[in-house]
């Protein structure tokens, strides 16, 4: 004797029901801008300390922020842009964060 199939009751699908399209999240940036204070070595170092970045890729931010003004450091959702800003000002340097 074969045994019999298993049944299975049909699945119901909800359909969207308004016309809102939804936008995936854009990231934040956080940018470090050029300032008279803080030495080349010193600024290096920070980016060292607080991103893990080695140190080739360091000092590369430090001269986009010495030689254009400003350096992207960082990108991710707000709350960790937020938190970014906040070490870097603890560590006396110009941040800011916007999204890209």
């Amino acid at each position: 004797m074969q045994a019999a199939a298993p049944i299975t009751a049909p699945v119901e699908v909800d359909e969207p029901t308004s016309d809102k399209r939804v936008e995936p999240e854009r990231p934040w940036v956080v940018l470090v801008w050029n300032d008279p204070i803080n030495t080349m070595d010193y600024v290096t170092f920070v980016f060292q300390k607080l991103f893990g970045y080695s140190y080739e890729k360091a000092e590369s931010l430090m001269l986009d922020v010495h030689h254009k003004g400003r350096a992207a450091v960082s990108t991710g959702a707000r709350e960790k842009a937020e938190l970014d800003v906040f070490r870097l000002h603890e560590h006396g340097l110009w941040a800011t964060m916007q999204q890209d």
